[in-house]
């Protein structure tokens, strides 16, 4: 049987050109409301361009828009700064508000005749109790310490041994880590960041890098109970974010020897850690360069 092709062609292409009227009626009278002509070749090139279109317009809204969060497997990237912005809003909210009502039970206590509070209320101060704590110095240590003095008791500098003072680079001194730990944050002045952070456990003793004076030592509302200590050679370090100090200005601290407690003071802390800062002659310098931590 010999079936021609192209008179197939030919009746497919009448058919789907072929004119058709579509008429609405009411149901009741049967009158004709409105009319239309159409043709398969007309509903397919229509339903063709709204398919496309709706395509496009999905497309656009997932795209462009805020739609594309509430589908499964999208996430919004700016969520998460935004969580750690409002964090650190809360905290430093609670914190003044921890400091104003120190400040009015202060008041309070001068009105009615009581010593007022010393410190401000902080909630990392409060969970230990320092008062334990045992520094009285052995009779081993005693002697040690009068044997030292007494060898540097003719020194140029006081306090300090000749050997020391001859050599005035700060990459021949023999730093003590400050804190056990580990760094979180590096040193980075471009971005108003002059030291290091050392991630610590909370309740760690800080310690002295060398033998100095503290020249500074006290409550700041962005890093907290800081100490700073002046050595030799004009090298100068500065702890922060401390829960307590245990040295005042004035005293003079050996290498190694305790004077803060490790916290996460002040409104720029967000955890327990210390920031280190080492300056050499008015500059600030890495730490790294010179401490093993």
């Amino acid at each position: 049987m010999h079936i021609n092709v192209k008179n197939i062609r030919t009746v497919l292409f009448r058919n789907i050109k072929s004119k058709y009227r579509l008429v609405i009626q009411d149901a009741e009278t049967f009158e004709e409301k409105f009319s239309f002509k159409l043709s398969r070749l007309n509903v397919f090139i229509t339903l063709g361009i709204l398919i496309i279109g709706l395509i496009f317009l999905t497309t656009y809204l997932i795209a462009f828009t805020s739609l594309k969060e509430y589908i499964p497997g999208y996430s919004n990237p700016d969520l998460s700064r935004q969580v750690y912005e409002l964090t650190l809003r809360a905290d430093s909210l609670e914190l003044l508000l921890d400091q104003r009502a120190t400040y009015l039970e202060n008041i309070q206590r001068v009105l009615t005749g009581n010593v007022p509070l010393r410190k401000a209320a902080d909630s990392t101060i409060q969970k230990h109790d320092y008062s334990k704590i045992d520094d009285t110095r052995i009779p081993e240590d005693s002697i040690l310490r009068k044997e030292v003095e007494n060898q540097d008791k003719y020194g140029l500098k006081p306090g300090y041994s000749t050997s020391i003072i001859k050599s005035s680079y700060i990459s021949s001194f023999n730093f003590f880590r400050p804190v056990n730990g580990y760094l979180t944050s590096h040193f980075d002045p471009g971005h108003g960041h002059f030291g290091v952070d050392i991630a610590t456990a909370e309740g760690e003793t800080v310690k002295a890098i060398l033998d100095g004076t503290v020249i500074q030592a006290g409550w700041n509302i962005e890093t907290g109970y800081t100490i700073t200590i002046q050595h030799i050679s004009n090298v100068v370090s500065i702890y922060m974010h401390n829960s307590s100090l245990l040295r005042k200005q004035g005293d003079i601290v050996k290498a190694g020897e305790p004077i803060a407690i490790a916290g996460s003071t002040g409104v720029l802390s967000t955890g327990t850690h210390l920031h280190f800062e080492l300056w050499y002659n008015g500059t600030a310098i890495d730490p790294k360069n010179y401490i093993a931590f």
